[in-house]
């Protein structure tokens, strides 16, 4: 009796443990694929600056865009000290003789010279010197 005791309990203990499953490999798929790659051609890019009307249309919508233009009349260099001694009526010597032409920027860009001119007791710059458009593109990309 105590046999059929041992002999149920290990009947027992191996019922408890789970069945190991055999293991098997996943199929892996030997076709290989074969991709077809060709050359892409694209049109020849026209360099020309020939404007033509719909090439203008395509710009109108830069017509209001604003864009921040100032005027250098010329430069100086001052020491703090003495920019805070400034006064009504003081002169500041700058680096250009009143006859040379003035520095016109469009956003930080020089685009053209001008000489200053007064209409009606109000300032203008009459535009006589533009930058070539190669220098003016520079930088920009």
């Amino acid at each position: 009796m105590a046999e059929e005791k041992t002999n149920n309990a290990k009947e027992t203990e191996e019922s408890k443990q789970p069945e190991a499953e055999p293991v098997t490999e996943p199929e892996v798929d030997q076709k290989e694929e074969t991709v077809e790659a060709g050359t892409a051609e694209f049109e020849d890019f026209d360099e020309s600056f020939n404007f033509n009307t719909e090439t203008l249309n395509k710009l109108d919508y830069l017509n209001d865009l604003q864009l921040n233009i100032y005027i250098e009349l010329g430069r100086t260099k001052m020491k703090i000290k003495d920019i805070l001694e400034l006064e009504r009526g003081y002169v500041i010597e700058l680096d250009k003789l009143a006859s040379e032409p003035v520095d016109i920027f469009v956003n930080n860009k020089k685009i053209a010279e001008g000489e200053v001119v007064v209409i009606d007791k109000h300032f203008g710059i009459r535009i006589v010197n533009l930058v070539d458009p190669k220098k003016m593109m520079q930088g920009l990309s």
